[in-house]
């Protein structure tokens, strides 16, 4: 049945780095999502950084001036964690404390019976990597 609104989905997520250059590492090369596009913006002096999810789904990192930092983690009002589906989780969170990126221990989330662990991207917002199955 068609949603009454026509919704198909989640097209993308936006993120503000206080360091783009880090974050753009973080989340390109570290959790290897191709760039779809990257554009300076000069008149608001700001990159706006594209990046594919397997998904379809896309996520935008943008770099402004001095942007405030995150109030609180995670339970401020906003976005609380970024929550990515992952084949394996035993191997990514391998994979990113080899590089270095801290990672909580696996946990069960025992109403859906899947696994996952959060780590945090370099402005500190928590980052779930969920079981896909």
């Amino acid at each position: 049945m068609p949603h009454p609104l026509g919704l198909t989905g989640l097209h993308h997520v936006a993120l503000i780095a206080s360091d783009y250059p880090r974050s753009r590492d973080f989340y390109h090369r570290l959790l290897a999502l191709p760039i779809v596009s990257e554009t300076w913006r000069a008149e608001r002096e700001s990159w706006k950084l594209n990046l594919a999810l397997p998904d379809g789904c896309e996520l935008e990192l943008f770099s402004f001036p001095s942007p405030p930092t995150r109030p609180t983690r995670p339970e401020a009002c906003g976005l609380r964690h970024l929550a990515l589906a992952c084949d394996d989780i035993d191997a990514a969170r391998k994979w990113l404390l080899a590089e270095g990126v801290p990672c909580e221990t696996i946990r069960l989330d025992d109403i859906a019976n899947r696994r996952f662990f959060f780590c945090q991207d370099p402005d500190g917002l928590p980052i779930e990597f969920y079981s896909a199955v």
